[in-house]
């Protein structure tokens, strides 16, 4: 399901954990979604741009909410922004390595209406 919804046409992903740090996977994965041609928003509240480009704080912070939420960061930081996203009504989410948890896992559980891919690199899905 996100994967179908990853090649629908101008499909807005967020990146969370996006970063200019270019040994963090945030940069590589940013940049590499904007190689590749697809429409993605950096989500980092300690930037204000990322590789030149519009950076906000929270994914509620956007212009336009995201069609989909793709996490990069520690799980701590995971739940609380896959929370948000659940409450903004934001249907769609993956889950970079690294970023899950048997939290997450419950929350995500409890939710029938989210489809997600956890454990799963956007980056290689995407070749």
């Amino acid at each position: 399901m996100v994967l179908q919804k990853l090649k629908e046409q101008n499909t807005r992903i967020a990146l969370v954990g996006a970063s200019n740090d270019s040994s963090k996977f945030g940069n590589r994965i940013y940049l590499d979604l904007r190689k590749k041609g697809y429409n993605v928003f950096p989500i980092n509240p300690k930037e204000s741009k990322i590789e030149g480009d519009k950076t906000y704080a929270s994914i509620d912070m956007m212009d336009k909410l995201p069609d989909i939420v793709n996490f990069v960061v520690p799980p701590k930081i995971t739940i609380k922004v896959a929370q948000k996203a659940i409450e903004l009504g934001i249907a769609y989410l993956w889950f970079q390595p690294g970023s899950e948890s048997d939290e997450l896992e419950q929350l995500l559980g409890s939710n029938p209406d989210i489809k997600y891919l956890i454990n799963s690199c956007i980056m290689v899905e995407t070749r």
